[in-house]
């Protein structure tokens, strides 16, 4: 009966150890997105996948390429685009703190 107490409490306390993670949103409206002139003349198109660490007031620390788009340009582009944005900063157990946040981000050219 002491072992079953005993593997209950603890069960109970691991659970309780894992904080509880909400990642940065970001603030589209301040991201400054501009296809880059060689890249429209080359009519490059492609999506790109960054994971930005995001600190506790809401900017950026840093940013990676997870996944290109094929072009040096796009993802370049993208990078410096995610570096301007605002985020409303994750939380770790409810108070603001440094997340990760992954962005997926398209490059197409309009169709008319």
């Amino acid at each position: 009966m002491v072992k079953l107490f005993l593997s209950i409490l603890l069960l109970s306390f691991s659970f309780m150890v894992h904080a509880v993670e909400v990642p940065a949103v970001m603030d589209q409206k301040t991201c400054k997105f501009t296809y880059p002139k060689g890249a429209l003349l080359n009519e490059e198109e492609g999506v790109v996948t960054i994971v930005a660490v995001v600190n506790a007031s809401g900017g950026v620390d840093s940013t990676k390429v997870i996944s290109g788009s094929g072009s040096k340009s796009l993802d370049k582009a993208t990078l410096e685009a995610i570096n301007s944005c605002k985020f409303k900063p994750g939380t770790v157990d409810g108070k603001p703190a440094t997340t990760n946040v992954t962005i997926v981000y398209a490059w197409k050219l309009s169709t008319k």
